[in-house]
């Protein structure tokens, strides 16, 4: 059991890396070579192959090993990172962005490959901890390649970072080859997923949404995350624009907000596994988040620029946030992977990584448009709109 969660965790923890560089690194990086909030916010678009993972997903259910994925993946992003290092985004900045889009493909995949391998060896009563180790090892991987590397970007350089990089995915190449887990083998199907050797995406659809409870989750993964999204990634650019140094935002939003977020979904997960209905507790969250943003966007009112009441009052708005995002994550993903419990053994990891990229679908469209809304409204008013998005989520939680 001590080995996969180990295992569970480091494979996480190298999910959450691209992820960590393009949320936390590459915004900074672009802002302080001056790009647009709209150029920076557009960048998101990188994301896109979460959102189409579920097309894969049929692939990674029925052929070859999980484990064989999880180390063709690592190796595409090892290869990634060493081409990434030998180029600036001020200089080649499309190819770096198609190195961005290509690292996120592989992570894409081989999310597929360990949520699969998780929902096969989690009991129903070890779903709350193994999410907590699923989002907290992301986190953690997010920290270390996003706050972290921003924080000793000036100090180590761009190039220098992601040869540092390749030496991590390299390592959990390593341990993922040494590793004795009894990864299921996937085998080849003629079913209503694949036919001729072509994957049908209407069966896949029909399939996933015969599982029960899959419509009302679907639907609430996908706009739980709108204010929220768009109040994280913009509120950082804020306090940058208000005299916030690239090394205090580093630190403050990277490492210590990020440790807030951990905490967040430690909790979490304890308080899902002491309760057989999550609903009620995701209720209380998200009128608890609701609040927390109504505070947020009056701090972006009246803001006032070094004065230190401000400045203690946007840092402790930063981990408010972090930890209630951290709380619901893990107690959505938990629900998420339920509901995936429900579907036959066959398509399990296909029906998760179809919440999962609606999950993903949600935060990367408002979080591509919440930069233009900035550059078009202003900040007072985009997080006007971040709040009222924000309480949709509690509405239709509301009407269950």
């Amino acid at each position: 059991m001590k080995l996969k969660y180990g295992i569970l965790g480091m494979l996480y923890f190298v999910q959450g890396i691209p992820y960590g560089l393009q949320s936390g690194l590459l915004p900074i990086y672009f802002r302080m070579v001056g790009l647009s909030f709209t150029k920076i916010s557009l960048t998101k678009v990188l994301y896109a192959p979460w959102m189409f993972k579920v097309m894969w997903a049929p692939l990674v259910d029925h052929y070859f090993a999980k484990k064989t994925w999880l180390l063709l993946t690592m190796w595409g992003l090892v290869l990634a990172c060493l081409a990434c290092s030998l180029m600036t985004p001020e200089v080649n900045f499309l190819p770096v962005a198609l190195i961005f889009l290509f690292m996120n493909f592989c992570a894409s995949i081989q999310d597929i490959a360990v949520d699969g391998v998780a929902i096969q060896f989690l009991d129903f009563e070890e779903i709350g901890y193994g999410n907590t180790i699923q989002v907290v090892a992301y986190k953690l991987g997010s920290v270390m390649a996003g706050g972290g590397l921003v924080a000793f970007l000036y100090h180590l350089g761009w190039s220098a970072i992601f040869v540092y990089l390749a030496v991590v995915f390299t390592l959990a190449i390593i341990l993922t080859s040494i590793s004795d887990l009894k990864l299921r083998q996937g085998r080849p199907s003629v079913d209503s997923f694949i036919r001729v050797g072509t994957v049908n995406p209407w069966s896949i659809l029909r399939e996933l949404f015969h599982v029960p409870d899959t419509r009302w989750t679907a639907c609430f993964v996908f706009i739980y995350k709108l204010g929220e999204q768009g109040s994280i990634s913009m509120f950082p650019l804020f306090l940058l624009e208000r005299h916030f140094s690239p090394q205090e935002l580093g630190f403050w939003n990277g490492i210590v907000a990020m440790a807030f977020s951990i905490a967040g979904s430690s909790l979490g997960g304890h308080l899902i596994s002491r309760r057989r209905n999550p609903l009620p507790l995701l209720k209380t969250l998200l009128i608890v988040r609701f609040c927390s943003l109504t505070i947020q966007t009056l701090l972006v009112a009246f803001y006032q620029d070094k004065v230190t009441f401000f400045e203690v009052a946007a840092v402790l708005s930063i981990c408010v946030q972090h930890l209630i995002a951290g709380l619901i994550t893990t107690v959505t993903f938990s629900l998420m992977m339920r509901c995936s419990q429900k579907a036959k053994d066959s398509i399990q990891a296909t029906h998760y990584s179809f919440l999962a990229t609606l999950e993903v679908l949600g935060k990367l469209v408002f979080s591509t448009l919440a930069g233009t809304l900035v550059d078009w409204l202003g900040f007072m008013s985009a997080f006007g709109v971040f709040l009222t998005l924000s309480f949709t989520s509690v509405l239709y939680m509301l009407r269950r």
